[in-house]
């Protein structure tokens, strides 16, 4: 069986899951409410507090469905316990940061500022402190849709490797590399 798809998913005191007939898994807790379409091969049990996932036979579809949607599901009952959060920092001399309601406007280096809509699904706030760089921090229920608009405002300026400025995740590090030099032939 597979290593990821065996493990029995712990629900929390606050959460409710119910399996729908057409094997949608409605998940609601105290951060939201979000679900999932699993494939109808796939079997999905709630008994005592604890969310199990099945495959019919070893076939390689099944063993890649089986690890995949109780990855999903987890993340689900995760999201609506806990939430996510992910922080960005915008690095770059004049690189600004501003959030009003959903809209995100960036300032990093083009003619105009970017002016990014975040969905109403989403929490956006904005840090701008003296001495360090500027903060985007995301949160939400939904892990997937909170990695697709971090990978969306990343896209608008990707760190590079000369001076390393850009758009990137709070600890990560950009592998930087040498310029030209200044030595020509002899």
């Amino acid at each position: 069986m597979s290593r990821i798809g065996k493990m029995p998913i712990q629900i929390p005191a606050k959460v409710e899951v119910s399996v729908a007939s057409d094997n949608t898994v409605t998940v609601k807790g105290p951060k939201g409410a979000l679900s999932q379409k699993v494939d109808p091969d796939i079997a999905v049990q709630v008994e005592d507090g604890t969310l199990t996932v099945t495959r019919p036979t070893d076939q390689k579809r099944h063993k890649a469905m089986h690890g995949l949607y109780r990855a999903i599901l987890n993340n689900l009952v995760t999201g609506v316990s806990q939430g996510y959060t992910r922080e960005m920092e915008v690095i770059g001399v004049g690189y600004r940061v501003e959030s009003q309601g959903n809209l995100l406007t960036l300032t990093i280096g083009y003619s105009h500022p970017v002016i990014f809509a975040i969905p109403s699904e989403i929490k956006v706030t904005t840090a701008m402190e003296k001495g360090s760089a500027p903060l985007i921090r995301l949160e939400g229920s939904d892990k997937e849709l909170l990695g697709q608009v971090c990978a969306k405002i990343r896209s608008f300026r990707k760190p590079e490797p000369y001076k390393g400025k850009g758009i990137m995740f709070k600890g990560e590090v950009v592998r930087r590399k040498a310029g030209k030099t200044a030595g020509g032939k002899k």
